[in-house]
C-alpha cells in the first residue's frame, strides 16, 4: 500500500506484512493453474478430434499463429503442413509484388501473409474445408477481403492463371519427410513431383518460390533451373526457426528480359 506525505511530497510503501505475501502468492498460483487448467482442457479437446501427433505442434501454436486465441480454425494436415508465421513474414517480404498465387493455401498461412504486402492474392486449395479454414483465418487477420479464394486443383487451373509470383508450399507427405536423411523432390512431393510442379509454375509467373523440407536435395533444385529453355536464376534460403532449421525456400527467377527472346 503506498501513501504520499503531503509536507514532504514524497512516496512511501508500506512493507507488506508475511500474511499478505502468503495470500498473494497463493492467488497468483492459484490464477496459474486455473490458466494451466484451461489450456489442458482445451488441449484435450483438440487431441479428441484429432491424433496425438499434433501434441508438438500444439505446443508451438502461436508460431504458427500468433492471433491463434482469437478463433483460428485448423484441420490435422494443417497443423503440421502451415508455414509458420515468422517464416510466411518473411517470405511475403521477399515475394512483396502486384500479383501472387499461393497454389496450395491449406488453412490460410501464407495467403494471409502476402495479403499484407501483395496487392492481388489468390488463394487455392483443391479441398474445400480448408478454404473455409483459409477464410475463416484471414477474416481474423483482417485481409479476407484481400484475397480471392479459389476451391479447385491448381493444375487444372494453371493453364488461365496469370501472375508475378506463384508461390508452392505443396504437401510433404506428412511428418515422416524428416525421418528420411534426402528429402527427393520427384519421388516425395504431392500431388506432383518438383519437375512437373515447376514447370506448370513457370508458365504462369516470371518468379517461382517452393517451400520445401530442410533436407531437399539441392542438387535437384539445381537441375531445375536447366529444365527450360534458358536457365533460371536460384537462390535457396534456409529458414530457421528460434536457433532451429525448419525448411528451405527457393526463389527462382527468370533470367530473361521480358520482351526479347532467348538466345
Amino acid at each position: 500500500m503506498e501513501s504520499c506525505d503531503p509536507a514532504t511530497d514524497k512516496l512511501y510503501t508500506q512493507p507488506e506484512s508475511g500474511m499478505t505475501k502468503q495470500k498473494r502468492k497463493a492467488r497468483k498460483t492459484l490464477a496459474h493453474k486455473k490458466s494451466s487448467n484451461s489450456e489442458d482442457l482445451q488441449c484435450e479437446e483438440i487431441f479428441e478430434h484429432f491424433s496425438a501427433n499434433i501434441d508438438k505442434y500444439w505446443h508451438q501454436r502461436y508460431l504458427l499463429f500468433s492471433r491463434f486465441d482469437n478463433g483460428i480454425r485448423m484441420d490435422e494436415e494443417g497443423w503440421f503442413s502451415v508455414t509458420p508465421e515468422p517464416i510466411a513474414r518473411h517470405q511475403a517480404i521477399r515475394c512483396a509484388s502486384d500479383a501472387i498465387i499461393d497454389c496450395f493455401t491449406g488453412v490460410g498461412g501464407n495467403a494471409i501473409q502476402f495479403a499484407q504486402r501483395c496487392k492481388h492474392v489468390i488463394a487455392i486449395d483443391v479441398d474445400p474445408k480448408k478454404i473455409d479454414y483459409a477464410y475463416h483465418n484471414a477474416s481474423i487477420y483482417g485481409v479476407a477481403d484481400q484475397i480471392d479464394f479459389i476451391t479447385g486443383d491448381f493444375f487444372n487451373l494453371a493453364p488461365k492463371l496469370k501472375a508475378d509470383t506463384v508461390f508452392l508450399s505443396p504437401p510433404w507427405g506428412g511428418p515422416d519427410y524428416a525421418k528420411v536423411k534426402t528429402y527427393n523432390i520427384i519421388t516425395m512431393l504431392r500431388p506432383q513431383d518438383g519437375y512437373t510442379l515447376f514447370n506448370t509454375a513457370k508458365k504462369i509467373a516470371r518468379k517461382v518460390v517452393m517451400f520445401l523440407p530442410r533436407n531437399t536435395d539441392f542438387n535437384q533444385l539445381a537441375e531445375l533451373t536447366l529444365s527450360s529453355d534458358h536457365p533460371w536464376s536460384l537462390e535457396v534460403e534456409k529458414n530457421y526457426l528460434n536457433g532451429k532449421l525448419k525448411a528451405i525456400t527457393a526463389y527462382f527467377s527468370d533470367t530473361i528480359v521480358e520482351g526479347t527472346d532467348p538466345l
